[in-house]
């Protein structure tokens, strides 16, 4: 145990300060715009992502993964805030937590089992879509300095690691962000910056309980929020999970996860801040940077509230353009080029899971929804796939008067219809023997399915024997297809 607290937190101290110091840096604009999302005040995100980070650092089951308000979160809150106000927000955040450390108790990280590859990388690149997407108003109808210093700090961030010797010093996103805040404020020039983006704000924050009624009509409104909010939360914060666990070669600990999130969002409730869950860009950001362990995320979260009060008016100064740079580059990176090159390979279910999960949160900005479309057509798929494989064959010439049926591969709700059609309930016997040896019955339909074959042949003047039959199929046979 105390080896690997030494190692989740003292494993990587170089790196894991200068990749919290590049995502404390790009998580303030992100935390800003979040905020106006939501239609609360900047400083409500900037506290939450200061919270939530902080404990994610201590509670979370992944190290190196970054958590904060984000862009999906704020989507489910708008409505909210429109209506009823911070005061029901905090509230709403704070379920949220209890909701999602349930969800920890309960195991229900579990359920990410389900999900399969193709969801995943569909989540993946819809999600690499949308990061691009959101940099477009930064770079539409602004003059040629933006273009120029974005670009620069594109080349800044994938030429500098290929300088011998010092290329491996500083993280490039980190090294762009300075260089350019640098030449911008040092020739004067007339772009968007940081400070452009809403207030900082300029104290700690506080301990505030939400000034709501305690009663059941509350709870009524929040609930419907609070749920989706954990939902999606858990949803984003352990498909990321999986995600930096491939790009690091390590396992996470989902259920520690889901509690960690839960804590994390109270802590921001009772800061005044607004829910939030794991950032797939500062994720990516802080692995790229070199971020490994959980010091990382600590600083990220410390050195982002640290900035913005007491070194705003630096802050203030950081011009957009560098920042965007720096999204563009989490942008190509987490998209998942193989999956499109590798797509004339690839058979059609996959792709069509893929490509499904992308349009639906592209053109939703539902990640649940999309992952939910992806999940649901992948089932599909697979039921239609596993459905193929069931095979009913009998003797090339009877017995007597007797025939055999032998029955090889799954039978349930989507394979009942081959199943009943492998049997001529029409011909003259005296005795029929279905062997189930190879087959495995699944679910009432499966048993309605013998049920129907079986008062078939019975009708027909045929006796049935039934063979072969497992334990786990017989116990559900014996409910629902009974002998008669």
């Amino acid at each position: 145990m105390r080896e690997r607290i030494k190692q989740e937190w003292f494993g990587n101290v170089r790196g894991d300060l200068l990749s919290g110091t590049v995502v404390a840096l790009a998580l303030i604009p992100e935390a800003i715009a979040f905020s106006i999302i939501a239609g609360v005040d900047p400083k409500v995100g900037l506290y939450a992502s200061f919270c939530i980070a902080v404990i994610i650092a201590f509670t979370g089951g992944r190290p190196a993964m970054i958590s904060a308000a984000t862009g999906a979160m704020a989507l489910l809150m708008v409505t909210l805030v429109r209506e009823h106000g911070l005061q029901y927000l905090m509230a709403a955040t704070l379920l949220t937590g209890l909701l999602q450390i349930l969800a920890g108790y309960l195991r229900l990280g579990a359920l990410m089992r389900f999900v399969s590859r193709s969801v995943v990388t569909g989540f993946v690149n819809a999600l690499a879509i949308l990061i691009f997407m959101a940099q477009l108003p930064e770079l539409t109808d602004v003059s040629w300095q933006v273009y120029a210093m974005t670009a620069a700090g594109l080349g800044i961030i994938y030429l500098f690691p290929r300088l011998p010797r010092i290329g491996t010093l500083l993280p490039s996103p980190l090294l762009c962000i300075v260089l350019l805040t640098a030449v911008s404020v040092g020739l004067g020039l007339e772009v968007r910056t940081v400070g452009d983006m809403g207030a900082l704000p300029d104290t700690l924050p506080v301990f505030m309980w939400p000034e709501v009624p305690l009663n059941l009509e509350t709870l009524a409104i929040i609930f419907p929020y609070s749920a989706a909010l954990a939902v999606v939360g858990l949803l984003e914060s352990l498909m990321t999970a999986a995600i930096v666990d491939e790009m690091t070669g390590t396992r996470s600990d989902r259920h520690r996860e889901c509690k960690g999130q839960g804590l994390a969002n109270i802590a921001a409730g009772l800061m005044g801040g607004m829910a939030g869950c794991a950032m797939i860009g500062q994720s990516v950001i802080n692995v790229k940077s070199g971020g490994r362990g959980r010091l990382s995320t600590l600083v990220a979260g410390a050195l982002l509230i640290v900035m913005v009060v007491f070194l705003d008016e630096w802050i203030r100064q950081i011009p957009m353009a560098a920042l965007v740079a720096v999204m563009i580059m989490v942008s190509i990176g987490t998209f998942s080029w193989g999956s499109v090159l590798r797509m004339h390979k690839t058979p059609l279910a996959t792709n069509l899971v893929m490509l499904s999960t992308v349009a639906v949160v592209v053109v939703t900005h539902n990640l649940a929804l999309g992952v939910l479309t992806g999940v649901l057509l992948a089932c599909l798929f697979f039921a239609h796939k596993v459905a193929r494989t069931l095979l009913v064959h009998s003797d090339s010439e009877r017995h007597g008067a007797t025939r055999t049926y032998r029955v090889h591969g799954q039978v349930f709700f989507a394979s009942t219809e081959q199943f009943c059609a492998g049997f001529d309930t029409g011909e003259s016997l005296e005795r029929v023997v279905i062997d189930v040896s190879d087959a495995h019955f699944w679910d009432l339909s499966a048993a309605e399915a013998l049920a129907t074959v079986r008062r078939r042949f019975e009708a027909a003047g045929t006796e049935v024997q039934l063979t072969g039959v497992s334990d786990a199929s017989a116990a559900l046979l014996g409910r629902f297809a009974p002998a008669t």
